[in-house]
């Protein structure tokens, strides 16, 4: 199991804009009307400069119910909190766990980010 990629997450355009048609006669109402997209970094992000998303690869933590091809949105400004899941740099390498109170008394281990959704593929 391990990351497939780590990537920063881009801003959308803000609106979707209807294209007009080639139409003879009375032109549709709908023709100028402006809707908003979804934006998911909105929805999902709480600080867009430090969120992050992680690809994960293999099916080495299922304990968390993360499985293989799931995305992580992480995000890196939140703090250490008993509980949360986190993405960790223990010896070295890159693993994601879950914090408990004591969790970087070790010097070893440092927090890279918070874990704050799990988007699962259906």
């Amino acid at each position: 199991m391990e990351f497939e990629s780590i990537h920063k997450i881009k801003r959308p355009d803000k609106t979707h804009k209807a294209g007009s048609s080639e139409q003879t006669g009375f032109p549709s109402p709908a023709t100028h009307y402006l809707e908003s997209t979804i934006d998911l970094n909105l929805i999902l992000t709480r600080n867009r400069d430090a969120t992050f998303f992680i690809r994960i690869q293999g099916d080495g933590w299922r304990e968390h119910m993360i499985c293989n091809r799931d995305v992580l949105i992480i995000d890196r400004s939140l703090p250490a909190t008993a509980g949360k899941l986190a993405v960790i740099v223990k010896d070295g390498d890159f693993t994601v766990a879950r914090i408990a109170k004591d969790s970087f008394k070790d010097s070893d281990t440092v927090l890279w980010g918070v874990v704050t959704y799990i988007i699962h593929a259906v």
